[in-house]
């Protein structure tokens, strides 16, 4: 019998007396790989219940992270298509050359509801070739709407009597998904044979769909969606790495028996890889089926009142096609690096001996070429353009890549110089001091989250006041205004004032004075109301009903001046050219006399003149005067708004109710906040997940040490304090690292965008506390795991 050793046997060599060739090189032969490669996938398949669990895990981690890079490969193509349907729907306008009989009369007539925006729409068709709005078969009769399915389910809730209330017109249909932006938009297309094409608020429309492209982003708004991008996808990328390693230790040992049948190092290896290999195949598996999971449930999810199409959710199939090869090839490398400084001997893993200390230069080089790409762009604002897109995505990579460089180094620097302690202090030292890379592979995921969220809420604080006004309405004197233009009912704020919920109103009628009917060369505002109404808006003398006063202080003052002083008559609501309308004479009173004006409810100083009803004639002529009534709320009423805007729709759904507000934000601002903050939260469920599966797998491994050392009289509860010293020391240094390079970044974006530096360091240590919260609650998840391995059943082998 020849003694020919495993190795001969699976390469075909012969033993050194043999005749013939000599054998080729077994690390350059694909064969050798392929055949080393299915070894491991076999190992990990069938290789008994240490393989399949280990490869379980595995799969489990990586399906997390491909799903949620699945989910980021479709965002995209969704937010791109939901623009096209905003896109479509956009009305173009007739122009006075064309004719009535092929447009249609739309009326807008948005309302809200309980703090969300319904979009509504009043349609007459003028002729059989009116253009149909997208997503409606055909259009609905007076008394009649089309409603979303959003709305229909909105209308059907016991508790929405109030809406049914305002609109009231009988459910005809529903608006396809081709009118919708999202599936969880409120949406009603309401037929009308009252409005005119001369009604406020009333469009003449031509057709649906506008070609424009909206003039692209804000270049500081790019880069922000850059940086969100790849703050968001690098923790990813790092958990994903993580994963591939789960059980690295108890594989190694089982590796070092392959040994003991002749197989060399190079082949342990790749057999390795092969395991690996094999959990992340599964891993995209499980990821596919989770996404394709999420994805049905997509549409009936709702964050920040933005929802999403199922059919919406198709990733990129270049984009999946790079997922389904990086995510393998990446396992397998990893695997392959991390073998590098192990040695597989065939009685063991040799990892007792002192480890070589970890170079630090190669780790500064990294967030040091991170910095050169990003430091040219300093100071440049927005005035130059868009930012190049690859030296952003580049540097910021580079910048937070260094994090995961530095971070085990850091752990392992600090926890060799650490000592004397209480007995769960010293065992989690010295586990840290044998294994400080593991401890560091868990934390990197969280550092890097917590570094990229450092320096966005640093950038988001400091560009804020560029993207966010404040509008400056006085929201303790009103929370609510409506407005009805000359040629509406003007008895709005007598209904509104009599409308459960309302504590107080204040009704000014106001309207152009010019010095001429038509095309005057010089006019103002006169503004009508009470001396009690009046002196809201001015420090008024005595007064009295026949008074009228001209306003000072204002930004309008001088002209105001002159004109109310010009000899002969003047005249409200002039008409100009290319649009009608009434004017009446009116003769101020004489010896006009001046009041300050004070800010109101929209927070301006409004020029012109006030007067009181008696000084003006014909008040009630709806076609000069227009009404604005400021309507402050009793908050212990909670539905007082929703009640007035039933009133003001009962009297003409036209009429326009808005509710004040003290800011406004930008709405690709806000979109691309509200998108960190899903992304981040999505993240951190990601990476917590990780640290919760890595954190029982370190504890399986360690099974049999707990077990010892329970049944030699350590208390349990020093155990578990061991554990969560295990955690808190490398979370305690990740954080540190993440502040510094948070911070870093941040400062770097801020210069980029020519915006001053400051830190808002509750943002930063709410970031921080947030990644070391989701580690508290792993450790917490894991306990019971722990309780249970210190059993003396743990000491059980096979």
């Amino acid at each position: 019998m020849s003694d020919v050793t495993y190795a001969e046997k699976k390469r075909g060599t012969r033993p050194p007396h043999s005749a013939g060739p000599p054998p080729p090189d077994p690390r350059g032969t694909p064969r050798v790989w392929a055949d080393d490669l299915r070894m491991g996938l076999a190992f990990a398949l069938r290789g008994g219940r240490e393989g399949w669990m280990r490869t379980v895990l595995t799969a489990v981690g990586v399906g997390l992270g491909v799903a949620l890079l699945l989910l980021t490969t479709a965002v995209p193509g969704a937010l791109a298509n939901r623009d096209e349907r905003e896109l479509a729907r956009s009305e173009v306008l007739a122009s006075d050359a064309e004719y009535a009989g092929d447009t249609l009369l739309m009326g807008n007539v948005d309302t809200e509801y309980e703090d969300t925006m319904v979009r509504g729409r009043l349609l007459r068709p003028e002729g059989p070739g009116a253009p149909l709005p997208p997503g409606l078969d055909a259009f609905p009769k007076p008394g009649e709407m089309v409603v979303s399915p959003a709305l229909a389910d909105r209308l059907d809730d016991g508790d929405a009597d109030l809406l049914r209330e305002r609109l009231d017109y009988g459910i005809a249909g529903t608006v396809a998904d081709t009118g919708l932006s999202d599936p969880g938009e409120l949406v009603y297309y309401a037929g009308s044979d009252a409005i005119e094409a001369a009604d406020v608020n009333v469009s003449r429309i031509a057709a649906f769909g506008n070609d424009g492209d909206g003039g692209g982003m804000d270049p500081v708004l790019l880069l922000l969606a850059m940086i969100v991008f790849v703050a968001l996808l690098m923790p990813v990328a790092v958990f994903l790495i993580a994963a591939v390693r789960f059980g690295g230790d108890r594989r190694d040992r089982r590796l070092a028996a392959l040994r003991l049948v002749g197989a060399d190092g190079h082949a342990v290896r790749r057999i390795a890889a092969g395991e690996a290999l094999a959990g992340a195949l599964l891993g995209l598996v499980v990821g596919a089926g989770l996404f394709l999971a999420g994805r049905q449930v997509a549409g009936a999810v709702s964050v920040y009142g933005m929802s999403v199409f199922t059919s919406d959710l198709n990733p990129s199939p270049a984009l999946a096609l790079l997922v389904a090869a990086a995510v393998p090839a990446a396992a397998v490398g990893v695997t392959l690096l991390a073998l590098r400084g192990v040695v597989i001997e065939p009685l063991g893993v040799v990892r007792s001996a002192r480890p070589r200390r970890r170079r630090i230069w190669w780790r500064l080089l990294l967030p040091a070429l991170g910095l050169g790409l990003l430091a040219p762009m300093m100071g440049q604002g927005e005035d130059a353009g868009a930012f190049p897109e690859w030296q952003v995505i580049g540097g910021t990579v580079l910048l937070l890549t260094g994090i995961t460089a530095l971070l085990p180094w850091l752990v392992e620097a600090v926890v060799a110089r650490l000592g004397r302690g209480p007995t769960s202090w010293q065992l989690a030292v010295r586990r840290l001091q044998l294994s400080s890379g593991t401890a560091a592979r868990l934390v990197n995921g969280i550092a890097v989250a917590v570094a990229g969220a450092i320096a966005l809420q640093m950038v988001f604080a400091g560009v804020e006041d560029d993207y966010s006004k404040p509008t400056g309405n006085d929201t303790d004197r009103a929370q609510l205004s409506v407005y009805a233009a000359p040629g509406q009912d003007l008895r709005v704020g007598d209904r509104v004032a009599a409308t459960e919920g309302v504590r107080g109103t204040v009704t000014t009628i106001s309207a152009e004075v010019g010095s001429s009917k038509r095309n005057p060369a010089g006019s103002t505002t006169l503004t009508i109301g009470t001396c009690a109404e009046l002196r809201k808006m001015a420090r008024l003398p005595d007064c009295r009903d026949g008074d009228a006063f001209r306003l000072t202080g204002a930004y309008d003052s001088a002209d105001t001046k002159r004109l109310l002083s010009r000899e002969g008559p003047l005249y409200l609501n002039p008409s100009y050219d290319g649009l009608r309308g009434k004017a009446l004479p009116w003769t101020p009173p004489p010896g006009l006399r001046p009041a300050k004006a004070l800010r109101d409810v929209d927070g301006y100083r409004h020029g012109g003149a006030v007067a009181t009803p008696g000084a003006v004639p014909d008040l009630d002529d709806s076609g000069v005067f227009a009404a604005s009534v400021d309507v402050r709320l009793d908050p212990a009423v909670p539905d007082a708004a929703e009640r007035v805007r039933n009133v003001v729709d009962g009297l003409d759904p036209l009429l326009s109710v808005h509710t004040l507000s003290s800011e406004v934000v930008e709405e690709d601002f806000a979109g691309i906040r509200t998108g960190l903050v899903v992304g981040a939260a999505c993240v951190l469920v990601l990476i917590g997940s990780s640290l919760l599966v890595g954190q029982l797998e370190q504890l399986r491994e360690r099974r049999k040490l707990l077990s010892s050392l329970v049944a030699f009289g350590t208390r349990r509860s020093t155990l578990s304090l061991s554990v969560l010293w295990q955690t808190a020391i490398p979370v305690a240094l990740g954080m540190t690292l993440s502040m510094g390079f948070g911070l870093v970044l941040g400062t770097v974006l801020l210069r980029m965008t020519a915006t001053p530096v400051a830190v808002d360091w509750t943002s930063v240590l709410l970031m921080a506390g947030a990644g070391a919260g989701v580690v508290a609650a792993v450790t917490a998840l894991s306990m019971p795991l722990l309780i249970r391995l210190m059993r003396p059943d743990g000491l059980r082998t096979e």
